[in-house]
């Protein structure tokens, strides 16, 4: 299981251009909304682009999907730590929980 950041930790590592973070959620939902400074990642691409987006296998990286009831979050995170990666979060809540606090997104519409 992957460990779990909550939403002010998330908030401060962004805040603070700390962490690398993950949508999970595909093409038409990033460009919907996503967290500020994400990146988009899908479970399908993580094999070939995971070393592109993420050089740095030691880095702090925190994924997210849409909420408690999505699980992208999770597999992405499985499979980055399969690939060596050790520093990997999930934001389960998702996005739903960050829009709820008031927090800020981004869009590309």
């Amino acid at each position: 299981m992957t460990t779990v950041i909550t939403r002010t930790e998330l908030a401060a590592a962004i805040e603070a251009g700390a962490v690398t973070v993950l949508d999970t959620l595909g093409a038409g939902y990033y460009e919907k909304a996503h967290l500020p400074g994400a990146l988009t990642l899908v479970e399908a691409d993580v094999d070939s682009r995971a070393a592109q987006l993420l050089p740095d296998r030691d880095a702090p990286v925190v994924t997210y999907c849409s909420n408690l009831a999505c699980h992208n979050s999770e597999v992405v995170a499985g499979k980055l730590r399969a690939l060596g990666y050790t520093n990997v979060r999930a934001y389960r809540a998702g996005i739903q929980d960050w829009i709820e606090a008031g927090l800020l997104v981004e869009s590309e519409s």
